[in-house]
């Protein structure tokens, strides 16, 4: 059935919206609207939201996917996208009810004030998204058309580039060093020492740093590394590690932000849509779609339901200070609103958990901890008061990129033969083998000789190398 407004009806609801959202402090970007039926809502969400993307097949296959679950009544589709981009760009649903728009237009203003003015979105360049990616897809289709290239060769290095594109620097907010700023720093930390103490302390002896080796100091982006350091590749082929390596650093602080940014928008539109006055059918839609959105996951975690819970605990301490708090810590100097958006500007998930998710919070979400056992999910945790830090820190390094290994080049020449020697910082978990075994295969075809992982199996440091097409785990001595 066809929705019951006009276009003018929407651009009237806006204006009222945008009168809000400068009233409560809002600073988002310019915003842009467009409305969408169900196939290019499918086809947003496969390409990120974004109008221009480069061809690959994982698309049309994710394409697939949703489109058949979405068929047979097996998945829904999000009520709307919105792109962090100067001006933003978001899609609505053309069938989606009166309420549901309105609800779904004061959504995004809350994610495109979040984009412009979190932290991790700075190094974005939101102002050159959409030319950004539209530069990348007619580079892509050029190397596709080209003769010499063609599409099977093109396929087989994005292949291996999407499989290594979250290998890469977690915080951008720090600037990277070049290779010669490293060296000197190299330089500086092997000079011995003087001090005060240098009498009575023996003098540290000085080791020659060795400056022939590379990378001087592990490396987190691997494709840009391998890009650099592979003299075999082709420029168009280090051309496209570029491309899918940027493109993962754009994205990186929406993973990073997912908590943050939902509670964030789902906190604001409830503000905002009660601030409106809406008539008492658009009303009691709104009370339905809200709770639906903010209804906690069974099994799961719904981020927009835990970072709104969060967010509302904040100005409630804020704005009502415990005597207690304040006896251990000191008076709180800003205001609610203050704090608020002091937080939405300098944190990111697995802070914004670490330092705003109280032990009240752990216990009101009912957030509890389980492993699987044979076919059965077996609680291993409850929110008591010996637990509740500990399902804390389990949530806090499931956050973000924290379900991603990091892993880091630390040799471009192991054992002198140009075999790359990578580690991974183990922090309790595992790696899959079989997702590292064709992870490896993958970076030895961009590296284009053997390569060697150093992590820890079943409590015991190992290496696991490939080489010849076949994975090898060896328990190191």
């Amino acid at each position: 059935m066809a929705a019951q407004y006009t276009l003018e009806d929407l651009q009237e609801w806006n204006q009222r919206i945008v009168e809000l959202v400068k009233q409560y402090g809002l600073d988002p970007y310019p915003q842009e609207f467009e409305m969408c039926d169900h196939e290019e809502m499918l086809s947003y969400m496969v390409y990120s939201g974004m109008p221009s993307h480069y061809p690959h097949w994982s698309y049309g296959k994710g394409f697939e996917k949703l489109k058949t679950l979405y068929d047979y009544g097996l998945s829904g589709l999000p009520y709307e996208m919105v792109i962090n981009s100067n001006p933003s760009i978001a899609y609505l649903m053309r069938d989606s009810s009166l309420a549901l728009q309105v609800l779904t237009i004061a959504h995004v203003y809350g994610h495109s004030d979040f984009f412009k003015n979190n932290f991790t979105f700075k190094t974005t360049h939101a102002e050159y998204t959409i030319e950004t990616f539209k530069a990348h897809a007619n580079r892509v289709r050029h190397y596709v058309e080209d003769p010499s290239i063609g599409l099977e060769k093109v396929e087989r290095i994005l292949d291996a580039a999407h499989a290594l594109s979250l290998q890469c620097r977690r915080n951008l907010s720090i600037r990277k060093q070049s290779e010669e700023e490293q060296l000197e720093a190299k330089l500086d930390e092997s000079k011995p020492i003087l001090d005060a103490f240098q009498s009575i302390h023996r003098r540290k002896e000085w080791v020659a740093p060795d400056l022939l080796k590379v990378p001087p100091y592990p490396e987190e982006d691997i494709l840009i590394f391998i890009r650099d350091h592979n003299p075999q590749l082709a420029e168009w082929e280090k051309d496209l590690l570029t491309i899918v390596h940027q493109q993962a650093q754009y994205f990186i602080p929406q993973i990073e932000t997912k908590i943050m940014n939902e509670g964030w928008a789902s906190f604001w539109h409830k503000r905002i849509l009660e601030a409106l006055e809406l008539p008492q059918d658009l009303r009691m839609e709104f009370i339905v779609r809200h709770t639906q959105v903010l209804c906690p996951s069974p099994g799961g975690l719904n981020p927009y339901h835990v970072g709104m819970k969060i967010w509302e605990d904040i100005e409630r301490r804020w704005s009502h200070p415990d005597p207690e708090e304040e006896k251990e810590f000191g008076p709180k100097k800003k205001s609610a609103v203050e704090k608020l958006f002091e937080v939405r500007e300098v944190e990111r998930d697995s802070s914004f958990l670490r330092r705003y998710l109280t032990e009240q919070l752990v216990r009101d979400l009912n957030l509890f901890e389980y492993q699987a056992r044979g076919n059965d999910q077996v609680i291993t945790r409850v929110a008591d008061a010996e637990s509740w830090r500990a399902i804390k820190d389990t949530l806090i390094q499931n956050v973000g990129t924290g379900t991603t290994p990091a892993i880091k080049v630390e040799d471009a020449d192991y054992n002198n033969n140009r075999t790359l020697f990578l580690k991974h910082s183990h922090d309790g978990r595992d790696l899959q083998l079989e997702y590292a075994e064709k992870t490896l295969q993958y970076l030895q075809q961009l590296w284009g000789r053997d390569v060697a992982l150093e992590t820890i199996v079943n409590g015991r440091t190992s290496l696991l190398c490939f080489a010849g097409n076949k994975l090898t785990v060896k328990p190191e001595s």
